[in-house]
């Protein structure tokens, strides 16, 4: 993995962003949403990128794991949210599926970016600074 010096530059937090996109499109903006509490799945959504960067910021694995592992959580909350407004029908098949399968390709990310973290001997930039 290269260096990357923003959390703007992840693939990860990329994807976690056009998912927070796609429920505003497809959740927030649906009408058939008012009856649900659409407000939790846009918190959740946006704890996904959000958890992500504060971790990158941290500047050690372990913490940034941590996050990620927070933001995975997230993933699941609202994949969790998503069944519940298709069971009550505020999403076509369709538009479930494709958010649902959203969530999961960034679970698995999340998944493998953790492992790569806990198998790293980069330990992150904090444990690099000389003695301050």
């Amino acid at each position: 993995m290269g260096t990357i010096s923003n959390f703007e530059d992840l693939d990860i937090w990329q994807k976690a962003r056009v998912l927070c996109q796609m429920i505003d499109r497809h959740c927030l903006k649906n009408p058939k949403f008012f009856q649900h509490d659409k407000f939790q799945i846009d918190r959740a959504s946006a704890s996904i990128m959000d958890n992500i960067a504060e971790g990158f910021e941290r500047e050690g694995n372990k913490e940034f794991s941590n996050f990620l592992s927070m933001s995975k959580g997230s993933a699941g909350e609202v994949r969790s949210q998503l069944i519940r407004a298709y069971d009550r029908a505020y999403l076509n098949e369709e538009t479930f599926n494709l958010l649902k399968d959203e969530t999961q390709a960034i679970s698995k990310m999340l998944s493998g970016f953790i492992n790569y973290l806990k198998n790293s001997d980069f330990r992150g930039n904090k444990f690099n600074r000389k003695n301050e």
